[in-house]
């Protein structure tokens, strides 16, 4: 006969679990000597070695009594579900894992590849980047809502950078980005307006904004972009006047009489 401390040496695991499976309903407690103390018998040994497998195969507590009940059919029939279940739970912390890996590359934890692309894209041109943070934050509800179309909007983006002068119109406004007045916002609503103007007329209101956002989000997107970037604010007071309107979305509005 064996003592706890004795079973469970033999066992190989501890004093603590051998009193937690008889908690669990999972060891029968033995009968106890004169002095009070449980005293164990070979059967108990061979029980306790069986439930110690079971958890370290990953088996839950609450399906150990199964197991150790089931014949031959049963047990094979329990083991391949906790092995489809054990899978699964694989899978999951593989994800898990990906994404943990992603929280080091900082933004394309939320945004997609090519968005990404783009960022840096917009870095090596020179663009500020407190712009680079308004386009940054501005993608991420975007991709978020509409992941599908992220590919087209790219390949539009890609198409506007190799215009020079778009790039102009970042880099003006970069220099522009601690002063709310200044004669180079005028210059540049000028010239953007024309800009926006020509590409409109020639390829339809549509090429310059068709996103389609929900009118709260563009509030809180624009609200968003004014507040990184304060002179655009009054860049987009300048371009009202000379027919255009919005951050997120563009719109063509009549100018002032």
């Amino acid at each position: 006969m064996l003592t706890i401390g004795e079973l469970a040496s033999y066992a190989g695991v501890t004093v603590r679990a051998v009193r937690h499976y008889h908690a669990k309903g999972l060891l029968p407690e033995p009968e106890r000597d004169h002095s009070g103390y449980r005293r164990y018998d070979a059967t108990a040994m061979v029980e306790l070695i069986r439930i110690r497998t079971l958890a370290e195969a990953g088996v839950p507590l609450a399906r150990v009594r199964e197991l150790l009940q089931a014949d031959e059919k049963e047990f094979a029939e329990a083991v391949a579900d906790i092995d489809k279940r054990l899978r699964a739970e694989i899978r999951q912390r593989h994800r898990q894992r990906e994404r943990i890996a992603r929280l080091t590359s900082g933004d394309s934890l939320v945004l997609p590849p090519v968005v990404i692309e783009h960022l840096d894209r917009l870095r090596a041109l020179g663009v500020d980047e407190r712009i680079v943070q308004v386009e940054r934050d501005g993608w991420i509800p975007l991709a978020a809502r509409s992941p599908e179309r992220v590919p087209e909007w790219m390949a539009r983006k890609r198409e506007q950078l190799a215009d020079p002068q778009l790039i102009g119109f970042y880099l003006t406004l970069g220099n522009a980005l601690d002063r709310t007045d200044d004669p180079q916002l005028v210059e540049l609503a000028d010239e953007l307006a024309a800009y926006i103007t020509r590409m409109a007329d020639e390829r339809g209101d549509n090429y310059i904004d068709d996103t389609a956002i929900a009118p709260p989000l563009v509030t809180l997107m624009d609200a968003l972009a004014f507040d990184t970037v304060p002179p655009a604010r009054r860049l987009i007071e300048l371009l009202k006047e000379r027919g255009w309107t919005g951050w997120t979305e563009l719109k063509r509005v009549d100018p002032p009489a």
